[in-house]
């Protein structure tokens, strides 16, 4: 996200970063990025609530003016709620993580999907 932001800016293009996640951002150092505490994937607000939605995404629009340096990271102050206990969730190490383990088989949303990729490697 920061090294797009950055080639956007080089075309003379603005752009601001809205990153859930401060210290991830903050390494990346786009030109400017306002951060909102909430769980990653949540960025632009919460599920199903379109007012907290528009207020995330107007203060970060909202914030364009307050950047007066390259490489600025604004805190708008939104925060989720503790007793959502998201937070206590993502730093646990006790077995919060539902992803299946990684490897190296193919998987497609349909047998369509399945039937191109395997012709498109034939081709090669």
């Amino acid at each position: 996200m920061s090294l797009v932001a950055r080639h956007l800016e080089a075309q003379g293009l603005p752009t601001l970063c809205l990153a859930s996640a401060y210290d991830i951002v903050r390494a990346g150092r786009p030109p400017r990025a306002a951060f909102v505490d909430y769980p990653l994937g949540h960025t632009t607000g919460k599920p199903h609530d379109p007012a907290d939605q528009d207020t995330v995404v107007r203060a970060a629009l909202a914030a364009f003016p307050a950047f007066t340096a390259p490489g600025q990271l604004i805190d708008l102050g939104h925060r989720w709620a503790e007793d959502e206990g998201w937070r206590r969730e993502a730093e646990s190490d006790t077995g919060g993580d539902q992803r299946q383990p990684r490897d190296l088989t193919p998987r497609y949303q349909s047998e369509e999907d399945r039937r191109l990729a395997e012709a498109a490697l034939a081709g090669d």
